[in-house]
């Protein structure tokens, strides 16, 4: 196949959500869908003992929670799939953040009991600043739940996006009948397990064992108020961002899932060109080109390998091919490829845009690496930072462990879902986090990852601002204002709390404090 029939093939989507939303559950179903495994684990699996698939960390399966993006990837009906299930928890945000920048479509999922929570609303707000096409899934029809008017006002209102619903439920919880299938223009019957039973609607009056209730009788007169008065659907919108094709089903059942992905897979777009330093960066270039958005320590434990996957944005990757790193000029041989379902891998021999492709990292990469071919070099645009909020002094409990102690720090800081930190002259390790969690995450695979017991004391919540080289006078610190520095020797002032910076910026109204967080809204809305 040429470059533009592989490209057209593919179909690049990250799964997000509120936690316990089902953004997990559902991914498990579609790796049914792809035959990649047997049975669907759940995310708290531990009386069954299966797991998830995509929660691979020992951690999450402890917990019950993902803590970091899972990369799969399959073939069905044609398609080469490439999902992204990501973190659910706030405190992981940022992994979410980067990741999708990786994807060309996003798969919102939303809990129909409870409707728009805090953390789906910040990412459809980041989805919509990307201008990312958005596909909602209102999971959870089989309890009883909150109106399908009220949940599509809700988002409408909330989200400022139009919906167009592409399903609509008959009943809810145990009254729950199934789905009208607007687009196919057949009833999707739900009978409890794991069968959906197809009708077209002109076979319907057949059926008055369903056409009788009272459930469907009420769908029916809604479904026309929504013919009548609802938005048209229009998928140049739908691919702008501006409208969200809406299905309703249950992940867990499952049902309406199938419905929901043979249709999402024939809408959602192929992949499309990429701004870069040198513009936009068509995916059918000859040129290979390619990001790295995420780096993953020890994948396998015992073999204590670090992968950076790479989001495939123009010409073709082969296995062995050299490429030259943007950052540096530097040439790297990508031996040793893989494509991944969680942490099981495969060797890939080629990919082109679109896919995901995790290669070994000789502990040179980082995350924003720009990796191509050719005389002529270009960068793909900056992936978003964000700053940490607390801050904590990290220290090894067995001085002898020195050797793993900050090796583990090397590698789970490269990762980019903590921060490192050093205090000139103390020489101590500071690690900076947006939340609790994480330190908590960091704290396990220490000891379990790189068996080491680390003491962590806390600094508490710190404002950190960035400080201009020339402007930095180390007499105006102190415990109460830290100076310290970060991985690339960038001064930073952490400061106690607000009342500390606005005093230290009236003291010294000449000295830039640049706020990382504001940097980044500014670069992202400005795109």
């Amino acid at each position: 196949m040429s470059i533009q029939e592989e490209v057209g093939k593919r179909r690049t989507f990250a799964i997000i959500s509120h936690p316990d939303a089902g953004k997990t559950t559902m991914t498990e179903k579609m790796l049914l869908f792809g035959n990649m495994i047997r049975s669907a684990g759940t995310v708290k699996g531990k009386k069954t003992g299966k797991f998830a698939t995509s929660d691979w960390m020992e951690i999450e399966k402890q917990r019950g929670i993902s803590v970091t993006s899972s990369v799969m990837n399959f073939p069905y009906r044609g398609y080469e799939v490439n999902i992204l299930d990501t973190p659910g928890h706030e405190d992981f945000s940022e992994d979410t953040y980067r990741t999708l920048t990786a994807v060309d479509a996003v798969v919102m999922i939303i809990d129909a009991t409870k409707g728009i929570e805090a953390q789906t609303l910040k990412l459809f707000k980041v989805c919509r600043m990307r201008g990312i096409p958005i596909f909602t899934f209102m999971n959870k029809l089989d309890r009883e739940g909150r109106e399908p008017f009220d949940l599509l006002q809700e988002i409408e209102s909330e989200l400022e996006i139009e919906t167009y619903p592409m399903t609509w439920p008959v009943g809810m919880g145990k009254r729950f009948q199934g789905v009208f299938d607007r687009h196919n223009e057949r009833f999707v019957r739900y009978s409890g397990d794991e069968q959906e039973e197809y009708i077209p609607y002109s076979e319907l009056d057949q059926h008055p064992e369903i056409t009788e209730e009272v459930a469907y009788q009420e769908a029916e007169e809604e479904l026309s108020l929504v013919d009548e008065a609802g938005d048209t659907f229009e998928i140049e919108k739908v691919l702008r961002g501006e409208q969200t094709p809406v299905f309703f089903g249950s992940a867990l059942a499952p049902f309406g899932v199938e419905t929901f992905f043979e249709t999402f897979i024939d809408m959602a777009p192929a992949p499309t060109p990429r701004k870069s330093t040198k513009g936009l960066v068509s995916p059918e270039n000859e040129q290979f080109s390619g990001f790295i958005f995420k780096i993953q320590a020890n994948m396998n434990p015992k073999h204590r390998d670090r992968v950076a996957f790479v989001r495939v944005c123009s010409g073709k990757f082969e296995r062995g091919m050299s490429v030259t790193l943007g950052r540096t000029g530097k040439e790297f041989k990508l031996a040793q490829s893989q494509q991944f379902v969680a942490s099981s891998s495969n060797t890939v021999e080629e990919g082109y845009a679109g896919d995901i492709i995790g290669i070994y990292d000789p502990n040179v990469y980082r995350i924003g690496d720009t990796l191509l071919t050719g005389k002529e070099t270009f960068e793909y645009d900056e992936l978003p930072q964000f700053p940490p909020e607390q801050f904590k002094k990290v220290t090894a409990k067995n001085v002898m462990k020195s050797k793993q102690f900050y090796k583990g720090i090397e590698q789970l800081v490269q990762e980019g879902a903590i921060q490192l930190f050093k205090r000139p002259y103390f020489e101590d390790y500071i690690i900076g986090a947006v939340g609790e969690l994480q330190f908590e995450v960091f704290e396990y695979r220490m000891k379990y990852e790189y068996n080491v017991d680390i003491e962590l004391t806390p600094y508490g919540e710190r404002i950190p601002r960035w400080l201009k080289e020339d402007q930095v006078d180390t007499s105006l610190f102190d415990d109460r204002n830290m100076l310290v520095e970060d991985r690339e020797g960038n001064k930073v002032a952490l400061f106690k709390n607000e009342f500390s910076l606005r005093w230290f910026v009236d003291k010294h109204p000449d000295m830039d404090l640049i706020d990382l967080f504001e940097v980044n809204q500014y670069t992202q809305t400005n795109e």
